[in-house]
């Protein structure tokens, strides 16, 4: 899975929980498994399966696993530390005038717009125009 899909969907996750989060405030009956479910897919879809062999020793079995899983990991995170950024940015600079839900809308669609061009990641700069 591409870096830009995995922020893709981490801001589905975000913005489901932000969902979530607002009708639960709201007191409206909320299927938290729903969210749950969102972000399981996510972790199963990023993360490979791995396979040790029968005969590795302790030490071999969790460097294998360690080996397959690290990449999936760190793309993950920085998913999520990216649109963190994102979002603290906006707050940071007290740009009031852009919730939250947009600024994810409009991070979504460049980033399906990079997507559709070969050998281009996500631009730094996403926010610039809002």
């Amino acid at each position: 899975m591409e870096q830009s899909e995995i922020i893709l969907r981490a801001i589905g996750v975000l913005t489901e929980t932000q969902e979530m989060v607002r009708r639960l405030n709201e007191d409206t009956e909320v299927d938290i498994d729903a969210g749950e479910a969102q972000l399981g897919r996510l972790v199963t879809e990023v993360f490979p399966s791995v396979e040790v062999p029968g005969d590795a020793t302790p030490a071999e079995a969790g460097q294998a696993v360690i080996d397959a899983l690290m990449p999936a990991a760190i793309s993950l995170v920085g998913a999520f530390a990216f649109l963190f950024s994102e979002l603290a940015d906006i707050h940071d600079t007290e740009r009031t005038e852009i919730k939250s839900t947009d600024l994810l809308r409009t991070l979504a669609l460049r980033l399906s717009n990079t997507d559709s061009s070969p050998g281009h990641g996500p631009d730094p700069d996403l926010d610039d125009d809002l």
